[in-house]
């Protein structure tokens, strides 16, 4: 079976956020992922970590004012040298906590416009080559329109487009297969066209965002197909637990058991 990371934006939100790294670890996770980290000095998150033996293996960078509506600026000319700054602030939380990969958020934006194309391709490049010296892995992920309406990377097809002409072997994919089912479907035929250039997987039950085997899709029969694969990195549970986080793990008990 793959490894799991909890995601701890959507899980264990029963305990305040700095406990719940030992609830995931408690509960059998050996890493976790976030959405963000800047509410809290990154001494303090790498200490939680350390506490509760878990390693922490993705967050995303600022997003700009998320409460205000921004989910990104990569695709924004007009906030270009705030993404810059942006850049750095998560490569020094990466650096502090050993995050080995980071997000790199698109924002609201029409993709056929060539000024918001050609931002984007400008900020991935630079993302990318920042990230490469600190040895960080930049991901990016194509998100389904129902869940963030005008959201720029909505689409696999430009997402590994950009990648391989790039060409930065630090640039990958982050395939989040409730998205994919959303926009595509086609599943495990995606994942096994695109593992060369896969660099984290995430899950969650279609069409609720709950946990696996909760949904349309036989999750388990993807956790094995991932395994005939050979994929050897972590699978982010980033879903919403339907009723508490500890009543709604039988699917990875059933998994750690196959």
């Amino acid at each position: 079976m793959p490894r799991f990371a909890a995601n701890l934006s959507m899980m264990f939100t029963e305990h305040a956020f700095p406990d719940r790294f030992q609830a995931a670890a408690d509960a059998g996770f050996g890493a976790v992922e976030f959405l963000f980290p800047y509410d809290y000095p990154a001494q303090d998150i790498a200490r939680w970590c350390q506490a509760a033996g878990v390693d922490q293996m993705l967050f995303n960078l600022p997003p700009g004012n998320w409460a205000a509506g921004d989910r990104g600026m990569a695709a924004l000319p007009a906030r270009r040298d705030e993404f810059r700054r942006s850049v750095q602030t998560a490569l020094d939380y990466a650096g502090v906590i050993g995050t080995p990969r980071l997000h790199m958020m698109a924002g609201l934006a029409d993709p056929a416009d060539p000024a918001h194309q050609d931002c984007y391709r400008d900020s991935l490049a630079y993302a990318a080559d920042a990230a490469a010296e600190k040895g960080v892995c930049l991901l990016i992920e194509p998100i389904n329109r129902r869940d963030m309406p005008g959201y720029f990377l909505n689409d696999f097809a430009p997402a590994t487009e950009l990648i391989e002409s790039l060409g930065r072997a630090n640039l990958k994919l982050q395939f989040d297969i409730y998205h994919r089912q959303i926009l595509h479907g086609d599943v495990l035929m995606g994942l096994k066209a695109l593992l060369p250039l896969i660099g984290h997987i995430q899950i969650a039950s279609v069409p609720g965002r709950n946990e696996p085997g909760t949904g349309e899709l036989d999750d388990s029969r993807i956790f094995h197909a991932l395994d005939d694969l050979g994929y050897e990195g972590f699978v982010g549970c980033e879903y919403r637990p339907r009723a508490g986080t500890l009543d709604g793990l039988g699917w990875l008990k059933s998994a750690n058991r196959s």
